[in-house]
């Protein structure tokens, strides 16, 4: 087809271009590898990431926008297949030129050479980095093939996005100062620009298929993804080419220039998605393939918006080969404490406490989500006001305020610190676990949800079907269960501090979101089995509640306590090292006591909740019974006296 072919071509262009400008590939004064392996690297990581976009894209439309009743699901997988056997392919040849250029050694066939290529495939970081690349896109090609179920398409999805982990570690990103926002910001950039592009790819592979009809009802839904997908790309490419270029003045280096050309490709290509959302998508579905409905302007309009991303698609290839005017080395120069070593970042300035609320270590991924999470939330709301619909204003007020302190704590000096000081750590672990909940749980997002999103009626799954879905699942019954939220909630403090997790989380940065994540929704699963308004297999009795609140604060309390009274530093190779000249010990006792103290704020909030929800539900009961006696002129109640008086006559005939 027209579209992929355009892609395909200028992609190709774009790269050598790209090469030739910014010296990418050009020749090595000591020990080059020659031609072969100079322009393989960039080639194959080229398609490399076309596949990779081929399979998550296409993965991503079967699961969201296409039908398992209609051919057009099987159909995609198939695309989702093909491109992943692309991936592998092109992940195996970019190892071994990889591994050419880095060595210089000569490629034969003799088993001295496939020994030094399997020692580094094995041992290597950077050869080991595209060995698991090239088996995980191999294992989801199978997968693709063999998978037919909605649900399980959604963890093969999960695998797929996974086999770019390791292309985020790589590159420009490895050697940055800013080591953990470069990884975020390029993983967020190559996980939504596949998302983007794939997606568009597997539509116009479909089009015969879908028909007059079908494409549009698809390409609405593919437009919001695209949307955003756009916003992504937009702010996580602006980060990174903000940690590689540094100043505004060194936008007229090779490297800078060829940003600029990257930047100005996407700004066509959000022109492209206006375009489509505005005028083309609601020509076509009113037209359904008559004249004049725009369909021969739209897919001109794909086939230009697919050639700008081939632009785009190629410079970044090249720019994976470029010299930064941020070099590693300058990034590198920077450990000079003990702290920089460890941490690999920049000293803040010391804690005052006032520098919580004034210094800022922004978190693409948190910032991205609570910013999602408050527009379509409110979103949410405005629907059902349109409609005439009433949702509670401190519904939004709650979740709005949970959202802002989730950014604060992910973004702001908590998360500055908490590198270096424990109980910086653990104020935000604290934070996490029982303030952010708190707030969130009373908004009601599930409500909201099944409410505001509408249904789907043609066996496919949107937003709606998802979270319902996964509100009543099986897993979901286990976890959303009180006594195992509350097991979640307290056990996991012992076995994340007192296990390797506490380390990982440390020292990866992957680690470090996953604690996030860990901690957030433990913290939400037990103040939903105790407060929550959204819907959930089983709930306590109100006194219960409150038993189980106590119970489990009190064991909370003695993790605090435990902590206050240790002797031996947890991690002491790693607080115990900064070399601020703090004591890390009272430091340590020092988070204990937020440990303790902090958990008793919401423990207050929660208890209070639990006794007004009570109250009203004894009021509500009370007020249910007084109609119901209304109604039937207390026929419950004169039944009961009759017994009673039938019982007492013959008692009194038997005495």
């Amino acid at each position: 087809m027209l579209g992929p072919a355009a892609l395909i071509a200028v992609a190709l262009a774009a790269t050598f271009a790209g090469l030739a400008f910014g010296g990418g590939a050009a020749e090595q004064l000591i020990q080059d590898p020659g031609p072969i392996a100079r322009y393989g690297v960039p080639l194959a990581k080229l398609f490399v990431n076309l596949g990779a976009a081929g399979m998550i894209g296409a993965l991503v439309l079967a699961v969201w926008a296409l039908s398992p009743k209609r051919r057009e699901f099987d159909l995609a997988l198939d695309v989702a297949a093909a491109s992943a056997a692309i991936m592998t392919v092109a992940s195996a040849a970019t190892g071994l030129f990889t591994f050419l250029l880095v060595t210089a050694v000569p490629f034969d066939l003799s088993d001295a050479f496939g020994q030094k290529l399997g020692q580094f495939v094995t041992t290597i970081e950077l050869g080991q980095a595209w060995l698991t690349t090239t088996l995980v896109a191999a294992a989801v090609t199978v997968l693709c093939f063999a998978v037919r179920n909605q649900t399980a398409l959604v963890f093969v999805t999960v695998l797929a996005a996974a086999s770019l982990v390791p292309l985020a570690q790589q590159g420009h990103a490895a050697g940055a100062a800013g080591h953990a926002a470069a990884i975020t910001a390029l993983g967020l950039h190559i996980v939504f620009v596949c998302v983007w592009l794939g997606g568009l790819v597997t539509i116009v592979l479909l089009k015969r298929e879908l028909g007059a009809k079908r494409l549009p009802v698809v390409l609405a839904r593919y437009s919001t993804v695209a949307l955003v997908c756009f916003i992504v790309v937009a702010l996580s490419g602006y980060a990174s080419a903000a940690l590689r270029i540094g100043d505004w003045d060194q936008l007229g280096t090779p490297y800078g220039l060829l940003v600029v050309v990257k930047v100005a490709a996407l700004i066509a290509l959000g022109l492209f998605g206006a375009a489509q959302r505005r005028f083309l998508i609601g020509r076509m579905s009113r037209g359904a393939g008559e004249p004049g409905s725009g369909a021969g302007a739209f897919w001109w309009l794909v086939v230009a918006e697919l050639a700008f991303m081939g632009l785009a698609s190629g410079v970044a290839a090249a720019l994976a080969r470029t010299a930064t005017p941020v070099s590693e080395e300058q990034a590198g120069s920077l450990a000079r404490t003990p702290a920089e070593i460890l941490t690999g970042e920049p000293l803040p300035p010391w804690p005052e406490w006032t520098r919580f609320f004034t210094e800022w270590n922004p978190d693409l991924i948190w910032l991205l989500a609570c910013g999602f999470g408050i527009f379509f939330y409110v979103a949410g709301v405005r629907r059902l006001r349109k409609r005439g619909d009433h949702w509670p204003i401190y519904r939004t007020v709650l979740w709005v305020a949970g959202l802002l302190l989730l950014a604060y704590v992910t973004n702001g000096g908590v998360n500055v610190y908490e590198q270096y000081l424990f109980s910086a750590h653990m104020l935000a672990h604290m934070v996490l676990t029982m303030a952010v909940p708190v707030l969130l749980v009373p908004g009601a997002p599930v409500t909201l949800a099944a409410r505001a999103i509408r249904a789907r009626k043609d066996g496919s799954r949107g937003g709606r079907e998802w979270i319902l879905l996964a509100v009543h699942s099986k897993f979901a019954s286990i976890i959303a269960n009180p006594i195992v939220a509350a097991v979640l909630f307290a056990g996991s403090l012992w076995v994340f501090y007192y296990s390797p997790l506490f380390r990982w989380t440390m020292l990866d940065h992957i680690g470090h979101e996953w604690m996030i994540v860990h901690f957030l929704i433990t913290g939400y699963l037990f103040v939903q089995s105790l407060i929550g308004i959204d819907p959930v297999p089983y709930r306590l009795p109100y006194a219960f509640r409150l038993l189980l609140l106590l119970g489990t604060m009190a064991f909370h309390a003695f993790f605090g306590l435990a902590i206050m009274s240790s002797t031996g530093l947890l991690l002491a190779d790693w607080y115990g090292a900064m070399g601020w000249g703090t004591d890390a010990l009272v430091d340590q006792q020092l988070g204990g006591g937020i440990a303790w103290s902090i958990g008793e704020i919401p423990t207050v909030a929660l208890a209070i909740t639990v006794a007004v929800q009570w109250a009203r539900s004894d009021e509500k009961e009370s007020k249910r019974r007084d109609r119901h006696a209304d109604r039937t002129g207390d026929a419950e109640l004169d039944a009961y006296n009759a017994q009673l008086a039938a019982i007492a006559e013959r008692d009194g005939r038997r005495q």
